[in-house]
């Protein structure tokens, strides 16, 4: 199992990321884990109620930033471990997308370390959310400038991966 990824949904499980802690040579270092679990949630930014979400990727650039995300992150003062796994697929309200583990000597290293992890995957990789609302038509929605951009079938892949 490896410690950063864009995984089909159902593919990966919060015990399996956990798991992978349990396999650092430093987890005795740890003296505290922090996780964000991000799951889909029933309500938009502006209050429209949804059904869930379909969450789509640049695979290979998604994986390749999320891999240097924790990399870099490591190398942060106290830290021993960060682990990121984003899903994709269709996703009903309630169930979790993402999940972001950081492990270091004290929360006074974690916390600040998580926060870092979940902003810096939501700006930099290319992951892309489209909301599906119980009322009107369904809108991807771009996490750098906030803005509800419409995209046709399989069109918005390419247009959102030349600009995310």
């Amino acid at each position: 199992m490896r410690k950063t990824g864009i995984d089909e949904k159902g593919a990966i499980k919060l015990q399996d990321m956990l798991e992978i802690l349990e396999k650092n040579p430093r987890k005795e270092e740890a003296g505290a884990i922090t996780i964000f679990i991000g799951r889909a949630k029933k309500y938009t930014r502006k209050n429209e109620m949804t059904e869930g979400l379909e969450l789509d990727a640049y695979k290979e650039k998604a994986e390749e930033t999320l891999a240097i995300i924790s990399k870099e992150l490591e190398k942060k003062n106290g830290i021993t471990d960060v682990i990121i796994h984003h899903m994709i697929g269709n996703f009903k309200v309630g169930e979790d997308l993402v999940y972001v583990i950081v492990a270091g000597k004290s929360r006074k290293d974690t916390f600040p370390v998580l926060r870092e992890a979940v902003e810096r995957y939501k700006h930099e990789a290319p992951i892309f959310k489209r909301e599906l609302l119980k009322k009107g038509k369904p809108y991807w929605v771009s996490e750098d400038n906030k803005k509800k951009r419409e995209f046709s079938g399989s069109q918005h892949k390419s247009d959102l991966a030349s600009n995310p």
